[in-house]
């Protein structure tokens, strides 16, 4: 299931402005990939990585989406085929923690703003790699990566349910399509980043929370961003092309 080396490669991150995404637009830009990324409010950010990447000689392109809309989604990657005529790999990486919620709570438009970016979004954007990167349909074959969550498996922090729930939904929806989408010639791995110091954090108490967390983590900090990119491109590598279904904890042991 190796991508046929045919010119540069080109991959798709969804919400690459900041954060994880940003690091996984920047690593793959130093290994070589021309990089299509997607940003919803975040211009200046945005931009800013599109200069940082061309400065390095990488070519990229951002495209305003918001990935819980299909039509939108739909629009994202015609433009980026329309930039780079392929697209080889795609890292579904846009999110958000929807805010702290006691299940006492719980209604329905709070759960819909978290489930339309953090689930819906990556069947959304996942539909669209698939049509063109399907080898049974004229494609090449391709890459699939989903970015998780520890929380997916401990839970997460208190009052955010709705956000490991939804983690973990990314976790059996990344099994589910390896299986589907194998006779296609696409793989499919997700990474399940642990406590990450980004501005994710800042709902639940930003850089005092992870403060709190790091002694807890069996190696005694949080990670970075360029750490969970790292593995985010081995997985987009023809290094792991025997690794399918399969998530990988970035997460320092906890």
């Amino acid at each position: 299931m190796n991508i046929r080396e045919t010119g540069p490669k080109v991959v798709l991150v969804t919400g690459g402005s900041r954060g994880i995404g940003r690091a996984v637009a920047l690593c793959a830009a130093a290994a070589g990939w021309d990089v299509a990324f997607t940003y919803l409010s975040a211009a200046r950010a945005a931009f800013d990585t599109v200069s940082e990447i061309e400065a390095s000689g990488a070519r990229a392109v951002a495209i305003r989406a918001n990935v819980g809309s299909q039509p939108e989604v739909r629009e994202a990657f015609a433009a980026a085929i329309d930039r780079y005529g392929r697209i080889d790999a795609l890292v579904n990486n846009a999110g958000i923690v929807g805010g702290q919620r006691a299940i006492f709570d719980v209604d329905e438009a709070h759960l819909l703003e978290s489930f339309r970016p953090n689930v819906f979004g990556v069947f959304y954007c996942t539909a669209e790699a698939a049509r063109r990167m399907s080898t049974q349909r004229g494609g090449r074959g391709g890459v699939i990566v989903n970015i998780s969550s520890a929380a997916a498996r401990h839970g997460g922090m208190p009052g955010e349910s709705h956000y490991a729930a939804t983690k973990g939904a990314i976790d059996s929806l990344t099994v589910a399509l390896a299986k589907e989408l194998a006779p296609h010639g696409i793989r499919v791995n997700a990474v399940r980043p642990g406590v990450i110091a980004t501005t994710i954090h800042d709902v639940h108490g930003g850089e005092e929370t992870i403060r709190r967390i790091a002694p807890t983590i069996p190696l005694g900090r949080a990670g970075t961003a360029a750490e969970v990119a790292a593995a985010v491109v081995f997985l987009m590598s023809g290094q792991s092309s025997y690794v399918h279904g399969a998530v990988l904890d970035v997460s320092g042991g906890r």
